[in-house]
């Protein structure tokens, strides 16, 4: 019998994927199951060793624990919807503006990329924090000072928003990238107005875009840990911080493992989003 060309190099296209399928179990899925087993068999107190869920029990259970776990989907859930509100409408200038200034926007647009976490929180400290640039201009011209946001929730918040602006302005970009301008005319010649277009020709085909850009976003924001660290409060604090202070400060590994679970269980959750996303699109 002949053998199909795809047939033959199936050996091949296996072994260039096993190297980095490999890596991904090792250096991902393997700590992340010996995590989740570290958390659950335990030493029991007759000396054996069996299911022990008591660090989960104590998590949902302490007050502190659950409000930190709150702020940080609460942190997510505003940031999510602020990088919506920025990003969509710088995303659909720079698809169908054309000339200089477009150009301008798409390079301010895409800074924050080029800037490291802890120069933007410096720079967020300097110009909003207590004494900054803003509170010398107010005081300049006789205003009272603003109420900072550093040290508050709406800090990370800030300073999470501006850094994951460059990553969803390009995805919402290349998904615009498939919206036909030929579409766009039609909708205008038979009487479309620009919110008529943008819901009805513009939207249903960037969709996937929107879901893919907030799960990236989601997933960065829900395990930040630089920013909040730097811009937020002491108390309560995102799991990020929160993590690194009960392994170091509070020298307690198995309680900052069982909040590092949590918090994958979560991530997991939206990455399901986005790998949804993804196979509906190679469906089609």
């Amino acid at each position: 019998m002949p053998i199909e060309a795809g047939e033959g190099r199936r050996p091949v296209g296996l072994l260039l994927v096993a190297v980095p399928v490999f890596l991904v179990c090792w250096l991902v899925i393997w700590p992340i199951v010996s995590a989740i087993l570290r958390t659950i068999w335990r030493p029991r107190s007759d000396g054996g060793m069996g299911v022990d869920l008591s660090t989960y029990a104590f998590f949902f259970s302490d007050a502190y624990s659950l409000n930190n776990l709150y702020l940080t989907l609460w942190t997510t859930g505003v940031c999510a919807i602020l990088l919506l509100i920025v990003c969509l409408p710088i995303a659909l200038y720079l698809r169908f503006a054309d000339g200089k200034i477009a150009v301008y926007v798409q390079a301010l647009a895409i800074l924050p990329m080029f800037v490291p976490s802890i120069i933007l929180a410096y720079a967020f400290i300097r110009v909003l924090g207590p004494n900054g640039m803003v509170d010398l201009l107010l005081n300049g011209v006789g205003l009272p000072k603003i109420r900072t946001p550093y040290l508050t929730p709406w800090g990370p918040v800030i300073g999470l928003v501006w850094d994951n602006i460059p990553l969803t302005v390009l995805i919402l970009l290349a998904g615009l990238g498939s919206v036909s301008n030929m579409a766009v005319e039609a909708a205008r010649d038979v009487g479309a107005n620009r919110l008529q277009v943008f819901w009805h020709i513009v939207l249903p085909q960037i969709s996937n875009s929107i879901l893919v850009a907030l799960s990236f976003s989601v997933l960065g924001i829900f395990s930040a840990f630089t920013l909040p660290y730097l811009l937020g409060p002491a108390s309560p604090e995102m799991m990020g911080p929160f993590m690194q202070r009960t392994f170091r400060d509070v020298n307690d590994p198995i309680a900052a493992i069982t909040q590092a679970v949590v918090t994958f269980c979560f991530c997991i959750a939206f990455g399901l989003f986005y790998v949804r996303s993804v196979a509906r699109n190679r469906g089609r």
